[in-house]
């Protein structure tokens, strides 16, 4: 959620409320192999840690999600850092962070409400990294801190990107739902010629005006999910598709919707499968995920009851 968001949305016309989620709950339900085997809990039980570790460089907590049985079996975690929309905080988030969690990421998540400059988002990661160092600590040598991805909704996407680009390559990867087009950017826009490492995945709705899938050919600079596709480098790995009819916080949908956050449509189940299937390809070497990549062959290409606009250079 964007500073501007809240004045937009007075003046567009009006998006159905949340409370038509409950009866549109079978929608974007995935259809393709890859994206139902990750659409699925993972194998982890998961343990809810509000307020868990402090803190951040601006002095704000930060909310946990993690495995219960932290190093089972050796099992080395990777971490993901997690950006809130605009006034935002990470319970809204608390289906999708669950989710992952359950498939065996650490996941930290300030609770700063505008993540757009993504300090405190990288500060998360640079918790969990002394974390794994700290004999005190229970995430105490259970953590891969060569793996680390950051992701983010709406002004937590542009923080993500903005995580990464200035992490000095400690933040792997990134997923940034509903980023806004520049056109809603007043501060801490992504740099987007400062690019030229990681791997992204952008994520958007059909029906949210504040993060568009295309834009005309007249219109020029990242205005649209595809603008800031093609400002990608070739040679940074790169995908974007775009669910068909969520708008822009359907993200932060719960199961029943009694949590989610006006203007939603659908809910949070679209944001299941592919992109937990793609922290699993960047993250944990996941050669199953990675089929649903795969530049025109990749299964999201197929998927064309939920997905469209979808694009990867993934070879």
């Amino acid at each position: 959620m964007h500073a501007t968001l809240s004045r937009y949305l007075s003046a567009a016309v009006v998006v159905a409320s949340c409370a038509v989620l409950s009866a549109c709950a079978g929608l974007n339900r995935p259809t393709g192999t890859i994206e139902q085997r990750y659409a699925a809990t993972g194998m982890w039980a998961v343990t809810t840690s509000p307020g868990g570790a402090c803190c951040d460089s601006l002095g704000n907590p930060f909310d946990l999600y993690y495995p219960t049985n932290l190093g089972a079996s050796g099992f080395k975690h990777p971490i993901l850092t997690w950006g809130n929309g605009t006034n935002g905080v990470p319970g809204n988030y608390a289906t999708f962070l669950t989710h992952m969690a359950s498939w065996g990421f650490v996941i930290i998540a300030t609770v700063d409400k505008m993540t757009g400059p993504g300090q405190t988002i990288r500060d998360g990661a640079n918790f969990l990294v002394a974390a794994n160092s700290n004999a005190a600590s229970i995430f105490f040598n259970k953590l891969k801190t060569t793996e680390i991805g950051a992701f983010g909704h709406s002004q937590g996407a542009n923080g993500a990107m903005n995580a990464l680009i200035n992490s000095g390559g400690m933040i792997k990867t990134v997923l940034p739902i509903e980023l806004p087009a520049r056109i809603w950017c007043v501060a801490s826009c992504v740099p987007m010629p400062s690019f030229t490492q990681g791997s992204v995945f952008f994520v958007d709705g059909s029906l949210d005006p504040i993060s568009p899938p295309t834009q005309g050919p007249l219109v020029s600079g990242e205005q649209s999910i595809a603008g800031y596709y093609d400002a990608v480098p070739a040679g940074v790995p790169k995908v974007k598709g775009t669910l068909k009819g969520p708008t822009h916080n359907d993200v932060t949908g719960q199961p029943d919707g009694a949590a989610a956050q006006p203007p939603c449509l659908i809910g949070v189940f679209g944001y299941l499968g592919y992109p937990t299937a793609w922290m699993m390809y960047q993250l944990q070497a996941d050669t199953v995920a990675r089929g649903a990549f795969v530049s025109g062959t990749g299964e999201m290409f197929s998927q064309t009851v939920n997905w469209e606009h979808v694009n990867s250079n993934i070879p």
